[in-house]
């Protein structure tokens, strides 16, 4: 009898075991695929990156970056902008978006005001929207991925500074209406005038993005000022025409250019010497991650910064993607492969 009874007591602590061990196995694995399934979304989920001058080709590897993080999470994206550095055309580009509610919309942003009303009529609507390379501080938008550009324009000073061992006038080709180049711009005239007391400032010009008014505009300012050392330009379309104004002036003096972005005219004007320095952004970051924090918002995974309960569930409300000096040392690590 007491063997019998023993018999039993050891097979229904098998039996516990056993159900022990599965249930075990069965929640490790909806554990281990839970994360998995939320981080897959669906073919028919579309995210839309909108731009302006769209055609450019800086904007190439943020896309990339976009597309890439699509792969990833088995969605669909769209790339929509201006045509022109028209704040209207984007403005209508954006309103034809939100009526067809996409998942959510990453923008650089044309104008740091303009634009308010038309992304927080996207919020409104329900639909996620984050801002990468260009702010509009004023909206309702929590994240904004980019450059510190204040940053970016101090290293621009600091390297204009080497270059001129400190000494001589200068200028400055930007866009005045945009808040990244306000930004970049700050930071460079803020260094020159406390770090380097032996250089001037000479101009600042308004380039407007557009390669052919920044030679124009450089162009002036070089015939006003024959002794001019050197220009900062902050951006990519500025730089190229900042560098054939200089090739097109005859002069015995080397204008020292420095540049944004390695889109592959700046990366040419860069090895031959034209341009004596480009920083890099980190595009590429920039749409990857926007896509990213766009998925997070659409699934509820996170939440913007002043609506979480939990700081391991809020999303940041700035991302620097970070820059780097781009010289004729290293040009050809920045050419696309």
């Amino acid at each position: 009898m007491k063997k019998l009874l023993f018999i039993y007591v050891f097979l229904f602590a098998g039996f516990l075991t056993y159900l022990y061990n599965y249930h075990l196995k069965e929640f490790a694995s909806s554990s281990s695929n839970q994360p998995q399934d939320d981080l897959r979304g669906k073919v028919s989920e579309k995210y839309v990156m909108v731009t302006f001058l769209a055609g450019i080709d800086y904007w190439k590897t943020a896309l990339k970056g976009f597309e890439d993080a699509a792969r990833v999470l088995n969605v669909s994206v769209e790339y929509r902008g201006a045509t022109q550095y028209d704040v209207h055309e984007q403005i209508a580009v954006l309103e034809q978006i939100i009526a067809k509610k996409p998942a959510g919309i990453a923008i650089s942003a044309i104008n740091p005001t303009a634009l308010t009303a038309t992304i927080n009529k996207a919020i409104d609507a329900g639909i996620p929207v984050v801002l990468f390379d260009s702010d509009a501080s004023s909206s309702n938008v929590h994240t904004f991925l980019g450059t510190n550009n204040y940053n970016a324009g101090v290293t621009a000073a600091r390297k204009m500074g080497e270059l001129l061992n400190g000494r001589g006038k200068v200028s400055v080709v930007t866009l005045l209406n945009q808040l990244n180049h306000q930004e970049r711009t700050k930071g460079f005239l803020e260094t020159i005038y406390k770090e380097y007391p032996q250089i001037e400032v000479v101009a600042v010009k308004d380039g407007r993005g557009d390669q052919l008014v920044s030679k124009q505009v450089a162009e002036e300012v070089i015939k006003q000022y024959p002794d001019l050392a050197g220009i900062f330009t902050t951006e990519a379309n500025g730089g190229v025409g900042v560098g054939e104004a200089v090739q097109s002036v005859k002069s015995d003096r080397q204008v020292k250019i420095i540049s944004f972005d390695t889109d592959k005219n700046t990366l040419d004007m860069v090895q031959n010497g034209t341009i004596s320095a480009t920083l890099a952004q980190g595009t590429w970051k920039m749409g990857y991650w926007s896509l990213q924090f766009l998925f997070q918002l659409n699934h509820n995974l996170a939440s913007p910064q002043q609506e979480s309960v939990s700081d391991a569930l809020a999303l940041p409300v700035y991302v620097d993607t970070g820059i780097s000096i781009v010289t004729k040392e290293n040009v050809e690590d920045y050419y696309a492969k």
